[in-house]
């Protein structure tokens, strides 16, 4: 078991990466020693692995609700479900939630827990790759809105997170190339060695190799750790993390949940945001043909919808949180491992890049 810490101002967690953690009762009573759990899933990762995690709960009121799967029930709607057995379980402000599932799970979890009686403890299971590389460590917590993905929600820090590299065997092919956006962008944005042993061995990820997927792993979190650390609520640093998402989020809202899995969406986004490097004279050609090899070798999408327009995606754009004093602020590439952020970007220079990466309806 590989274990990294997320150093706050006021406080610390845990990210422990290991083989067969969701059986590990010691580990998951550690961090929730209170009587009552609420486990938050969907009725396909529950049926796999939440005999397992009660299993281990056997002194606990161990209450469940089951979420329908997918981005397009990521609304206030079925966060409701949550509260509603919260309140019919009667658990207290002393209750600890359990988000058990990939990225959609972790985000309503941890925002519900954000707001039950003002703020409940919560831990992270991740059993997606996406999951476990990026969205259940830093403590973002959001549901959709149909103008905009993530637009309501919290700045909340789980207790700990957990991830058990056994779950990914069971997920699908999809799912797992989906996660592989995040680990290269954790790679583009802060560490070129990374992107190099990538490139050296993302075939052995492909084939989920038990020490490939930890090393990964415990490699983004690392990567995002520090850059929470430094900034855990995005006044700076931590938009770098953000690199491709203006872009995805606009793909995705666009399509329509669920056409594009988050990670699809990123890789595109991320393909424009280094074609619009190029254009700005920060990132060589060279580097934005090695991105695209990668991506390639993953089975990620590395243009933009033929059914999207120009104006939908400046539309959806409009609403994205990066946005300050109504400027538009861009995560870029100087170099690979090297991101800065810019807001003196025009929308004609957007443009340009969007129609590189395959956009020609205005």
């Amino acid at each position: 078991m590989k274990t990294c810490w997320v150093e706050l101002h006021e406080r610390r967690y845990p990210i422990y990466i290991g083989e067969g953690l969701l059986s590990a009762g010691e580990l998951l009573r550690q961090h929730l020693p209170k009587r009552q759990v609420m486990i938050v899933s969907n009725p396909a990762i529950a049926d796999l692995y939440l005999a397992t995690v009660q299993a281990q709960l056997p002194d606990k009121q161990c209450d469940v609700v089951l979420l329908p799967e997918g981005e397009a029930y990521k609304t206030l709607e079925t966060l409701s479900l949550i509260f509603d057995e919260l309140l019919q379980h009667q658990h207290h402000r002393s209750t600890q939630l359990v988000a058990l599932g990939g990225g959609v799970i972790g985000d309503m979890t941890g925002f519900a827990a954000s707001c039950y009686q003002r703020g409940v403890s919560f831990i992270q299971l991740p059993t997606s790759l996406l999951a476990q590389v990026d969205a259940s460590v830093g403590g973002k917590t959001a549901v959709n809105h149909p103008l905009g993905k993530n637009m309501i929600g919290a700045f909340y820090q789980p207790n700990a997170v957990i991830i058990d590299t056994n779950t990914l065997s069971t997920l699908p092919p999809r799912e797992f190339q989906a996660g592989l956006a995040e680990v290269i962008k954790h790679a583009l944005i802060r560490d070129a060695d990374f992107f190099t042993w990538l490139e050296q061995n993302i075939d052995k990820m492909i084939a989920k190799e038990p020490e490939a997927l930890q090393t990964t792993i415990y490699h983004c979190c690392q990567i995002k750790a520090e850059v929470v650390a430094n900034d855990e609520r995005e006044q700076g640093l931590r938009a770098i993390l953000n690199f491709g998402h203006t872009f995805g989020h606009a793909f995705e809202a666009g399509l329509g949940y669920g056409y594009w899995l988050h990670g699809e969406a990123v890789a595109a986004g991320m393909v424009v945001a280094a074609q619009l490097s190029i254009a700005l004279g920060t990132l060589a050609l060279t580097d934005l043909e090695r991105i695209k090899r990668l991506l390639h070798r993953c089975h990620l999408p590395t243009e933009v919808p033929a059914t999207l327009s120009m104006k939908q995606c400046f539309d959806l754009m409009s609403l994205d949180k990066k946005i300050e004093n109504d400027q538009m602020r861009f995560v870029l590439l100087k170099s690979i491992g090297d991101a800065y952020i810019s807001d003196t970007v025009s929308a004609e220079q957007v443009r340009a890049a969007l129609r590189m990466c395959g956009l020609n309806r205005e």
